[in-house]
């Protein structure tokens, strides 16, 4: 079985002991399992992107489910227990971001958003300084019963 190669015996032989341009790890890198942990990963992503956006959604939350879920989301991103599995410590390092970094910059956001969020308007309701017509009229008729009656 000969195939041709185009190459002449010599040059055959040469190619034979040149160095290798793959490193061993790209090597076998070809027959490792390409999404390998794909699907855990995907779902630390989802656990996390589920925190933030109820850390986000429901920051103003004026309902009980809002506020709830506001609340278990700040306690768990505040969290500096990574005794747990899924601690937002640990599930930051799992995904390759830095967990201090991510919590300061969520606590950034909520501060700017409760800074720029309009606050709640106070009317000052004045109170009368007249009388109407009637409670004047109706006060002067009693005064005056009062005299004729007291006079008979």
């Amino acid at each position: 079985m000969s195939y041709d190669t185009g190459l002449s015996m010599e040059e055959r032989v040469t190619s034979l002991f040149q160095p290798d341009t793959l490193m061993p790890e790209q090597y076998l890198e070809t027959f490792r399992r390409k999404l390998y942990l794909e699907p855990e990963k995907k779902l630390l992503l989802a656990v996390l992107e589920d925190a933030i956006a109820c850390f986000q959604k429901y920051l103003l939350a004026k309902d009980g489910k809002g506020r709830v879920l506001f609340l278990e989301a700040e306690e768990w991103i505040l969290d500096e227990d990574t005794d747990w599995l899924f601690s937002f410590a640990n599930v930051c390092e799992m995904l390759g971001f830095e967990p201090s970094y991510l919590r300061d910059g969520l606590m950034r956001w909520k501060a700017d958003k409760l800074e720029s969020h309009s606050k709640a308007k106070i009317y000052q309701i004045a109170t009368r300084t007249t009388r109407r017509k009637r409670e004047v009229s109706a006060s002067r008729r009693s005064t005056q019963r009062m005299r004729k009656a007291a006079t008979r």
